[in-house]
């Protein structure tokens, strides 16, 4: 069993150390690019889950206002 690092790209799989400087940084680059994208999902269920809040308490708040 090996412990050499691989990566997958375009279904073909390869070893980290045959990869450049270069096509190492774009993998990293890739990496951190995809848990961005994944904490930005995240941070805007978390956002849409605050203004819903908040837009009931808006209605809330306007509906006893007009209420005898």
């Amino acid at each position: 069993m090996s412990d050499e690092q691989t990566v997958t790209i375009d279904g073909t799989e390869h070893k980290v150390d045959d990869l450049s400087k270069d096509q190492v940084r774009y993998v990293n680059h890739v990496t951190d690019l995809d848990r961005q994208l994944a904490q930005l999902g995240m941070s805007g269920e978390q956002a849409q889950v605050s203004r819903n809040h908040f837009m009931g308490l808006l209605s809330e708040s306007l509906k006893a206002a007009t209420d005898p």
